[in-house]
C-alpha cells in the first residue's frame, strides 16, 4: 500500500485576472485623489461614491479577517465583530461631537447635561 506522495502547489491566477486585480487596486487608490477635482471635471468622483466604497472596503476587511480565522484555524471568533462594533461606536461618538459645533449633541441634552465633559 505504498502510494506516491503528490504535492499540490498554489497556482498563479491567469493573466487577465491578475491585470483585473491590479487595475481594481489602482482604481481604488486613485478615488480619493479624483474626489478632490471640481465637480465639473469629467473624472470627478462624487462624495457619495467615495463613502460607499469606503463602507464596502471596511466590510471586506472584516470578511477577510473572519475568513482567515474561521477558515484556516477552524474556530469561530466573535472578537472580530466586537472590535468592529466598538470601532464604529467610537467613530459615531466622535462624529456626534464634531457635528455639534457650539451646541450640545442631542443625547447630552436628553440627559440634562449643560456642558461637554
Amino acid at each position: 500500500m505504498s502510494q506516491p506522495i503528490t504535492l499540490t502547489l498554489a497556482q498563479r491566477a491567469p493573466r487577465p485576472l491578475r491585470w483585473l486585480g491590479i487595475l481594481l487596486v489602482l482604481g481604488l487608490l486613485s478615488m480619493p485623489f479624483l474626489a478632490l477635482l471640481p465637480a465639473s471635471h469629467p473624472l470627478a468622483v462624487p462624495s457619495w461614491l467615495l463613502t460607499l466604497s469606503g463602507k464596502i472596503l471596511c466590510y471586506a476587511i472584516v470578511a477577510v479577517a473572519l475568513d482567515l480565522v474561521w477558515g484556516y484555524a477552524g474556530m469561530l471568533s466573535l472578537g472580530h465583530g466586537i472590535f468592529f462594533a466598538l470601532g464604529g461606536y467610537a467613530m459615531g461618538m466622535y462624529l456626534m461631537r464634531q457635528a455639534a459645533g457650539d451646541g450640545l449633541p442631542a443625547f447630552m441634552s436628553f440627559l440634562s447635561w449643560s456642558e461637554l465633559p
